[in-house]
């Protein structure tokens, strides 16, 4: 039978939509509250487990829910320890529940830019800055990544000691700068952003914890630094926004991005993006786009320390597919599927958000749990990518465990973020890593220093501090480049692979490797030596050890072995020893540095009748002098007893000065105090012992030459001047007048300190270019005496590399940083 066409109609829409009738009731589900954590502390609450231990307190909290309320002071707050939940939170309920305290705290920073704006303000706001970070702008942005690397890597020197947290994060914020901004930062700003963001990054976790924004107004140590650091972060961005990068680059596809903000709409009024808007991107883009970085390069280089076979592995698969010296491109980077593997593993184990915060504005549900209205919101991205239940072992470093595409999209894996905030630069992110890593390892093999690696500093990020590596080059880098030390930076040009400190090509044979552990041992003999001869106490060694002498020794002198190497460490920790007894009262009273030294230059002569006020360094002294001399020369033994005088003379000299006020700049010339700090450096007797490692003098003729003269007072200069640079801070707060160039320079002058710093920083340049003239010069005339020539040219580029280093220049209260 067929029916009408209202019929079939009537009877089809009967099957669809069912009859009305009354639904049976539907049982009341109430939502679970979710568990407290035990462990509270009246008035405390959990804030005390939570500042000893983040992660550990953080990462205990899955066993007992995926969502557990804690206490901070008065204050409750749900802990969201399901990665489900947490992708939930950030995506489905991202309207519902805004951005919390942890990031309001940056609002003083960063204003109310992209990542701290919510609803249509951030939507207008991503759509604006959005082309700074497509896909068009990628090759260009990769080339300038590779540029940036291989010019801070090319300033590094063989044997050099890297501090590496503190190099990575002026590595990421140099290319923050030129590739976003198209600017480059002073020194000074770069030194200053590294230095503030330990205060901004400690001040946000510390005030966010405060029971009454109030409290962040008051005149406490921790916000008086977070506001200095957020003064610093203000001036920095203003040098990168109000510079060359507020003009647009053709070849950035539209400029930078200031110039991109500064040429879009608002939205809603059609007026154009206010100043404070610009700045307040740019301050993001500096502050989300340095430190995480910068941390993440770190962990990088700690964990191909640890497992050198995954070192090796990424290393030939960009021999396969980025060749040595080729600009990277989004396709050959594409192909590295293994490199991209590791970088997802450090991401992964060492994600640096300790942990974020949102704000439920309305009642939500969380899987069984009901969160009220006004609820604050934490979660770990760390605790989550070291979730047992996501990841097996979980605490083990295996980039494999990412290969074919293993975990890509799962929601337990959040580096980035996810939803509507989730972080505008991942592409960025990702590419930089894999650049820089690149870079860095095709010139460089890291060497781990004992006792120096990555620990974990938990603030709002999970920071590296301590890694400390020793430089060496690679043995198959064909086609690297060296720069030139300059004193506090090298200048930014490539040199033909040759001589570490000119990039000229070597006149003699490399010296052979010095066993890492042969350096050791003698730092351990001398040691030895200094507690023996009483210089010093055995509970004074470990702070005095940190100097790591040894090390200039190794840089400045790769030659030296056994009795010649345990000589020069020896003398220059006596020299130290010297030295720091002039900072106490003989380097103001004439009569008492007299007293100390004057035995000391009679003893040149034979002298075994004088004593001093501490005999016990006239005694070595006594012992280093017959070392040095014994076998020498009549020559060598009288110029290196005439050069020993003039340096020893120059302290009682400096004490004079001081006691009469005629320090440098009042009443001594720049000349005069150049004279001064020349023989004071004891860089000419150092320079004598050159033939001693050598094993003869050498040429007459070539000592008799006014050139090779001039070529030893640049070389003690050069030295000098690089020591001085890395020496200002700690002496610019000594009490007594310092005899340093940089300074004298800032009261002859009048002038500011970075001007001061680039003066002094032009005169090593042309002290090297000069003494690269006379070293061609003298060793045309004097074949023969090449070595010595090589030898000056060893001591500066070892002096650069130590005093860059070493924790001698330590202001008090920096170590560690």
């Amino acid at each position: 039978m067929v029916l009408p066409t209202t019929a079939l109609l009537a009877e089809t829409r009967k099957r669809i939509v069912p009859p009305r009738s009354t639904p049976p009731p539907v049982p009341t589900v109430h939502a679970a509250v979710p568990p407290l954590a035990p462990g509270a502390l009246p008035g405390l609450g959990h804030a005390a487990a939570l500042l000893r231990d983040p992660l550990g307190f953080l990462g205990s909290l899955a066993r007992l829910g995926g969502v557990v309320r804690i206490r901070l002071g008065p204050r409750t707050v749900c802990v969201v320890t399901d990665a489900r939940l947490v992708h939930t939170l950030l995506v489905a309920l991202a309207h519902d529940c805004p951005r919390g305290a942890v990031q309001d705290t940056l609002k003083t920073a960063f204003g109310d830019g992209l990542l701290m704006s919510e609803g249509q303000a951030h939507r207008d706001r991503r759509r604006i800055i959005q082309p700074a970070f497509g896909p068009d702008r990628m090759a260009g942005y990769l080339a300038v990544m590779h540029q940036v690397t291989e010019e801070r890597t090319g300033r590094w020197q063989p044997g050099q000691v890297l501090d590496v947290a503190k190099e990575m994060n002026h590595l990421a914020l140099e290319i923050v700068t030129r590739s976003l901004f198209g600017a480059r930062l002073s020194e000074d700003a770069t030194l200053a952003f590294h230095r503030a963001l330990p205060d901004l990054v400690k001040g946000q976790i510390v005030q966010s914890l405060y029971p009454h924004p109030a409290f962040a107004r008051l005149p406490l140590p921790v916000n008086r630094r977070f506001d200095a650091a957020v003064r610093v972060l203000n001036r920095v961005v203003d040098q990168a926004v109000n510079g060359r990068a507020a003009k647009a680059r053709p070849e950035c596809h539209g400029g930078t991005l200031p110039a991109l903000l500064r040429a879009a709409r608002d939205q809603g009024t059609g007026r154009p993006l206010t100043e404070a808007d610009v700045r307040s991107e740019a301050i993001t883009m500096f502050g989300a786009g340095t430190e995480t970085v910068s941390t993440t390069l770190t962990w990088l280089l700690d964990e191909l320390l640890r497992h050198p076979e995954v070192e090796a592995r990424l290393l030939a698969e960009l021999d396969e597919h980025l060749p040595a010296g080729t600009t990277p491109t989004p396709e050959a980077l594409s192909r590295l599927t293994y490199t991209r593997s590791v970088t997802q593993e450090v991401v992964r184990l060492h994600a640096p958000n300790a942990f974020l915060m949102r704000t439920a504005q309305v009642p939500v549900d969380l899987g069984p749990y009901r969160i009220p209205a006004g609820t604050e919101l934490l979660y770990s991205l760390t605790a989550l990518h070291r979730d047992p239940v996501r990841y097996d072992e979980p605490l083990s470093f295996r980039p494999e465990r990412w290969q074919d595409g293993g975990g890509l999209g799962r929601p337990s894996f959040l580096p980035f973020g996810a939803g509507k905030h989730k972080c505008i630069g991942e592409a960025f992110a990702w590419a930089e890593l894999t650049v820089a890593a690149a870079a860095i390892l095709r010139r460089w093999r890291p060497v781990a220093v004992p006792g120096a690696r990555a620990r974990e500093v938990v603030w709002t990020t999970v920071q590296a501090q301590g890694l400390r590596v020793r430089l060496a080059p690679r043995t198959e880098a064909a086609g690297a480049t060296t720069a030139v030390p300059t004193g506090e930076g090298p200048v930014d040009r490539p040199l033909p692979a040759g001589c570490p400190f000119t990039g000229s090509a070597a006149t003699t044979a490399a010296p052979t490797p010095r066993p890492p552990a042969e350096l050791r041992a003698a730092a351990d003999r001398h040691a030895d030596w200094t507690v023996h001869h009483g210089l010093l106490a055995p509970a004074e060694l470990p702070g005095y050890r940190a100097y790591a002498l040894h090390e200039l020794i190794g840089h400045a002198f790769p030659r030296a072995r056994g009795t010649e190497l345990d000589l020069l460490v020896d003398m220059l920790g006596w020299f130290t020893v010297l030295d720091d007894r002039f900072d106490g009262p003989p380097g103001r009273r004439p009569s008492e540095a007299h007293a100390l030294v004057d035995p000391l230059i009679s003893a040149l002569d034979g002298d075994t009748r004088q004593s001093t006020p501490d005999d016990r360094l006239l005694t070595a002294w006594r012992e280093l002098w017959h070392r040095q001399s014994e076998s020498a020369s009549p020559a060598w033994r009288a110029r290196a007893a005439r050069e020993w005088r003039a340096c020893l003379a120059t302290f009682p000299a400096e004490a004079e000065h001081r006691a009469r006020g005629t320090v440098p700049a009042l009443g001594l010339g720049l000349a005069d105090t150049m004279r001064l700090r020349r023989h004071g450096s004891c860089l000419y007797p150092f320079m004598n012992i050159l033939e001693r490692v050598h094993g003869a003098d050498a040429p007459a003729a070539l000592h008799a030459e006014p050139a090779l003269h001039r070529l030893r007072a640049n070389t003690a200069d050069a030295a000098t001047l690089i020591n001085d640079l890395y020496s200002l801070e700690r002496e610019e707060r000594q009490s007594a007048a310092a005899f340093n160039t940089v300074l004298t320079l800032q009261r002859i002058r009048g002038c500011t300190r970075s001007r001061a710093v680039r003066a002094v920083r032009a005169r090593v340049t042309r002290l090297r270019q000069e003494s690269e003239e006379l070293r061609r010069d003298l060793g045309r005339r004097h074949p023969t005496g090449r070595w010595y020539l090589d030898g000056t040219r060893e001591l500066v580029a070892g002096v650069q590399a130590w005093t860059s280093t070493s924790d001698r220049y330590l202001v008090p209260g920096d170590r560690g940083h």
